[in-house]
């Protein structure tokens, strides 16, 4: 039987004045040594940027 992939989630908020190159490196930051991935990115009518990270839940089975 196939398990199914579980993910866990983090959200991220910038504000209107970050700019490309500062997010850039936070989410650089985050997949590199978090092993987060981008999931969805949100520009908001006032400017600010909502990012959904994830990364996959590794569920370890007791083997004896």
């Amino acid at each position: 039987m196939a398990a199914m992939v579980q993910y866990e989630y983090r959200v991220l908020t910038f504000p209107r004045d970050a700019t490309r190159p500062d997010i850039r490196q936070v989410l650089a930051e985050h997949a590199e040594y978090g092993h987060w991935e981008l999931a969805r990115t949100r520009l908001y009518l006032g400017g600010h940027r909502r990012v959904w990270l994830r990364r996959k839940i590794i569920r370890v089975q007791r083997t004896a």
